[in-house]
């Protein structure tokens, strides 16, 4: 394999893995279980119906630059 199609294939990973977390969650839901979701520095459980439950506060998101390398131990 190529540097190049090594690049491009990594170019596509977020989006690839965005439509299959999207996919695994519709799953879940249609077959009648609850998914756990953060949003605004809150876990959430989401039931099929729409409904959300809140669980628990977390810490916000930290922002990060995608051009720096991050060692994380």
């Amino acid at each position: 394999m190529s540097h190049l199609e090594i690049l491009r294939l990594e170019n596509q990973f977020p989006s690839l893995s965005t439509e299959a977390f999207a996919a695994a969650r519709r799953r879940v839901l249609e077959s009648g279980q609850s998914v756990l979701q953060s949003e605004g520095g809150i876990v959430f459980r989401v039931f099929p119906d729409g409904t959300k439950r809140k669980l628990k506060e977390i810490e916000p998101p930290v922002k990060v630059d995608q051009k720096k390398v991050y060692i994380l131990r």
